[in-house]
């Protein structure tokens, strides 16, 4: 493993006398991860699992999170619970004011005007590598960020959407301002050359300008080619690696009695999962027409078709009632075991978001033998390849992706060996092979810092 070799090379430098402490430092590195939650959301998810490879790995690796939702001793809350409402409530106040007492896009935006202080924790003193990942509402303020930067520990962070390479939006959909100077923000309700967006870009421009020892690693090609166009991060250096997957949480199982221990009926089955299903970014409307086509082109009757949704939804009333086949809602699911059941018993897994800076869903349903339809003009590309372990539609064009869900039932049976997929997977995302790349970086990084 990296952890053996990185001891022998320590050993060997003690040996040698060329360089104690940093022999010392390499054996015994410490890898802090902070993330807004442990569990909620995409980010959280990934983080986590990192978590999990790099201990696995038998690194010594710690998760500092403001929302600790499980017992184990390596993540660590910090704040109190007034005071996390007090962050959280702080910051979308002041974006609230500002667009004059409007919600909308009240949580589209994030300005990290508020946070907490995490250099004083131990865990953080301990720590020879802070790796943060996703940091907004409320725990870590720009404020908090520049501390961070300042105590000359190495920093990696791991970007999950836009929001570090633009002024206050996670995802700049076409806007391109962030190429040159965020300003006239189409998120906010008066936007101007000195709106609230540009105000914080001009904070972000002065930190990040400062921040020598920051190592940008992004989860997709697309995602670096964004951050490599972005004048706020432009001049850091960018890795690309993956989110991870386990291939004993994610499993193949019997089709037919997954149907059964799900309720699901006989029926050609469409999965279709989100953190929160009518976010609009996550394109639900483009799958509901997609499904309307297949419907009036009569390609399957409508009695044949089932929708299977999971995940958190804003306005249930609203959406369910605009679906235009029988469904499934199973709400949020937390358990690995019954997601691997729900992706066995479905036939393809459908993501129609306008952006996706990986594309979880799509490689856990590859990794149950569920083929992934999805639109293919972000982060989905680097895992599927089309129609060789998927369908890529053409961007926001509901035929197309109606002609990837007709594929995906009909013909991707005979034309893909769920094994073969399953097995790229775990070759490309596995916790060990996503882990000896973090290794390598924090290992590189340690090696610059004390021979300096």
């Amino acid at each position: 493993s990296d952890l053996l070799l990185a001891k022998k090379t320590a050993n060997l430098w003690i040996e040698s006398g060329k360089s104690c402490t940093f022999a010392k430092t390499f054996r015994n590195m410490r890898v802090l991860i902070i993330n807004t939650s442990e569990k909620t959301g995409g980010a959280a998810i990934a983080a986590r699992r990192l978590m999990e490879s790099l201990h696995t790995a038998g690194t010594d690796v710690k998760m500092l999170v403001l929302h600790k939702e499980s017992q184990s001793e390596q993540v660590i809350p910090v704040g109190k619970d007034w005071q996390k409402k007090c962050t959280f409530l702080w910051e979308r106040l002041v974006i609230w004011t500002n667009n004059l007492f409007s919600r909308k896009n009240l949580f589209t935006v994030s300005i990290a005007n508020t946070g907490f202080n995490v250099t004083k924790l131990p865990a953080f003193r301990e720590a020879d590598i802070i790796h943060l990942h996703w940091i907004n509402q409320g725990m870590l303020s720009l404020n908090n960020i520049q501390e961070i930067f300042e105590s000359g520990k190495p920093v990696v962070w791991t970007l999950h959407d836009m929001w570090e390479c633009t002024a206050i939006c996670h995802h700049a959909h076409t806007c391109t301002l962030f190429k040159s100077e965020c300003r006239n923000c189409r998120f906010l309700r008066f936007p101007g050359n000195n709106d609230l967006a540009h105000r914080v870009f001009k904070k972000k421009q002065k930190l990040f300008g400062h921040a020598s020892p920051l190592n940008i690693v992004a989860v997709s090609t697309w995602l670096s080619s964004q951050i490599q166009q972005s004048t706020l991060l432009k001049e850091k250096p960018v890795s690309v690696i993956p989110n991870t997957l386990s291939p004993t949480d994610f499993r193949m199982m019997d089709k037919e009695l997954s149907r059964k221990e799900l309720s699901l009926p006989d029926k050609h089955i469409i999965l279709f999962g989100a953190a929160r299903i009518d976010d609009p970014i996550k394109g639900v409307e483009y799958l509901l027409r997609a499904i309307r086509l297949l419907i009036e082109k009569k390609q399957f009757p409508q009695e044949k078709l089932h929708l299977a949704l999971f995940g958190k939804i804003k306005y249930p009333e609203k959406l369910l009632n605009s679906i235009p086949v029988s469904y499934t809602y199973l709400g949020r699911i937390g358990d690995t075991n019954k997601l691997s059941q729900l992706y066995s018993a479905a036939d393809v897994t459908v993501s129609a978001s306008f952006y996706e800076t990986f594309g979880q869903t799509l490689i856990e349903a590859q990794a149950c033998g569920c083929i992934p339809v999805s639109f293919g003009n972000s982060g989905q590309a680097d895992i599927i390849r089309h129609k060789e372990n998927g369908f890529l539609a053409d961007y926001l064009s509901a035929d197309s992706l109606a002609e990837g869900i007709r594929w995906g039932i009909s013909e991707a049976r005979t034309a893909i060996s769920k094994e073969n997929m399953r097995s790229e997977v775990f070759r490309k995302y596995s916790g060990e092979v996503v882990a000896k790349q973090y290794l390598n970086l924090y290992q590189n990084l340690i090696r610059r810092k004390v021979t300096q």
